[in-house]
């Protein structure tokens, strides 16, 4: 026990936060600069392709691996992260959390299509991640595993359970729910889910995903256009409060540095390992696709969903008020712009945002559960435990769960980053046929012996229908 309080104590705040970023930031910045900017250079692309449809009846649709991973992505973070870290590090938080989420793009293309290039058939459907190249591409199965178990620990149980207490607690403050009764209605809601199948959980994400985005949005885009004449002064604010000679005085440029950078990072999981687990199921004709769709997912988390709470936090003005609960900040600012119902509103956004991150944070342990062992008995007694996890969040405290994530999560990261520094030269060989494919005019179809030297890429080889 010592131990681990040491771990998820000031030395694991120092190690798994700051050594961490750092790693991150090297890492994003070196694949832009490889990928000649694949995040801008290809940006409209990104839009075209993901609402191409699928190559063949086998996997999902890159629309609908995109809302898996969105559905684990965007979640409570999106509302109560913003809100941290403005409450904390000001409005230049913001700005820090775009450049990051630019540079993560970035990551996010190469590690996705890593996934695509070395996933497996599965039946009908299409697994891989992480766990997969490590063991198909630089032959470290035993490593694959440890990733495997960390990310199963850390998203299909911990975070599972902080998204259930957060649901049960805005519950439970808003609508005088009693949190054991929360907790029934979430676990039986996530059982008739995850027992149907990859397919029932794709079709509930492309559901819900696309409806509490727009809705948020929507409700932004209100509180934007009724403010319209103070948003010249907003930018104004986020562009000062990064750069200006005030903050770097008085040391809050530092604050709004780590804050935006934390916050995003964090937020957008660029490089942390658990979005190719998603990106791996899309069925599409070159790898590359699937990873140019997923790099717009970080710009959908980051720049879309995250700028939303921004502007509705900073147009209020409250944030300077000291209050740095991040959920209290956000319900203030927003009752503020609409009214009190606005505590409604973003109770019930708290639903559908941590509920869809139940989901796909289950897909990814599934996915993972399957690498280490393919018996479905494993795959049930990890389904049962899930949702022992879900009643157990909605029930308890989770601070020290919180810490034990953030370690999990660190050390995740770490052999995730390990394991696409080795193998980027892959990604820019796959990207370098894409775009030659591209200026001929063609879709382009990729086949392993289109990179000499590849191996273990079995869903590409010549003979494969994919």
């Amino acid at each position: 026990m010592a131990i681990l309080n040491w771990l998820v104590g000031p030395f694991n705040d120092f190690i798994w936060t700051y050594i961490l970023i750092a790693a991150l930031l090297i890492i994003g910045v070196y694949f832009t600069i490889r990928t000649r900017f694949v995040q801008i250079r290809l940006f409209r692309e990104m839009f075209r392709l993901i609402v191409e449809k699928k190559n063949s009846d086998d996997g999902v649709s890159p629309f609908q691996a995109f809302t898996i991973s969105a559905a684990s992505r965007v979640g409570t973070g999106n509302i109560t992260g913003v809100a941290l870290a403005i409450g904390i590090g000001g409005p230049g938080a913001v700005f820090w959390m775009w450049m990051i989420a630019v540079i993560g793009m970035a990551t996010a293309f190469v590690e996705s299509t890593l996934a695509q290039v070395y996933k497996v058939k599965d039946g009908y459907m299409f697994r891989g991640g992480p766990a997969y190249y490590i063991e198909r591409a630089l032959g470290y199965r035993k490593l694959g595993i440890v990733f495997a178990i960390l990310l199963t620990l850390c998203f299909g149980f911990i975070f599972n359970a902080v998204q259930s207490n957060t649901i049960s607690q805005s519950f439970m403050d808003v609508f005088n729910v009693p949190d054991w009764l929360v907790g029934i209605i979430l676990v039986l809601l996530a059982a008739v889910v995850i027992f149907g199948g990859v397919q029932r959980i794709v079709k509930v994400t492309q559901f819900i995903v696309p409806i509490m985005a727009t809705f948020y949005i929507i409700i932004a885009l209100y509180v934007v256009v009724t403010n319209i004449s103070e948003i010249p002064a907003v930018f104004k604010l986020i562009i000062d409060s990064a750069f200006g000679i005030r903050e770097v005085v008085g040391g809050g440029i530092g604050a709004a540095l780590m804050q935006g950078i934390r916050r995003g990072l964090f937020s957008n999981e660029a490089g942390m390992g658990s979005v190719p687990n998603a990106a791996a199921t899309a069925n599409v004709s070159h790898p590359a696709k699937q990873g140019l769709v997923q790099s717009l997912g970080v710009f959908f988390d980051t720049i879309v969903i995250c700028s939303a709470t921004a502007f509705i936090i900073i147009l209020a003005g409250l944030y300077t008020s000291g209050a740095q609960d991040g959920i209290i900040l956000t319900q203030a600012s927003l009752a503020l712009h609409v009214g009190p119902w606005a505590t409604y509103f973003i109770a019930i956004a708290i639903l559908f945002f941590a509920f869809s991150s139940i989901i796909g944070n289950y897909y990814y342990g599934e996915t993972n559960i399957e690498f280490i062992n393919a018996n479905k008995a494993w795959l049930t007694v990890y389904r049962v435990l899930v949702l022992g996890m879900i009643m157990f969040g909605a029930l308890a405290t989770v601070e020290i769960v919180w810490s034990m994530a953030d370690l999990f999560m660190g050390m995740m990261a770490i052999i995730n980053l390990f394991a696409i520094a080795l193998l980027g030269k892959v990604a820019f060989k796959v990207l370098e046929d894409f775009s030659k494919q591209r200026k001929m005019g063609l879709n382009p179809i990729f086949k392993a012996s289109s990179i000499p030297g590849l191996k273990n890429a079995e869903c590409w080889e010549d003979d494969q229908e994919n």
